[in-house]
């Protein structure tokens, strides 16, 4: 079917603590002390992702680009960007 993402990814749980999302069959674990951009957004905005390539995830709304290995070892991409008050 044209149109039809071969990546398939959906965020399927927000907590105070992160947030959930499936990329493809594997399921990863964003916490806001990580990934701190999310933290303030609504549900709305966080749940409207899109996995450009397989290890490219993109939140429109938010305008935030992560690559998937970022997620799957936080500790290996140590550089957080400051939140402005």
């Amino acid at each position: 079917m044209p149109g039809t993402s071969i990546f398939p990814v959906e965020v399927t749980n927000v907590s105070r603590h992160g947030l959930w999302v499936l990329v493809g069959d594997e399921e990863l674990f964003l916490p806001f002390e990580h990934f701190p951009w999310f933290r303030d957004a609504s549900i709305e905005k966080i749940s409207v992702v899109e996995r450009q390539t397989a290890d490219h995830l993109y939140w429109p709304l938010l305008d935030i680009d992560l690559s998937v290995e970022s997620i799957r070892t936080p500790n290996a991409f140590p550089l957080v960007a400051k939140i402005q008050p």
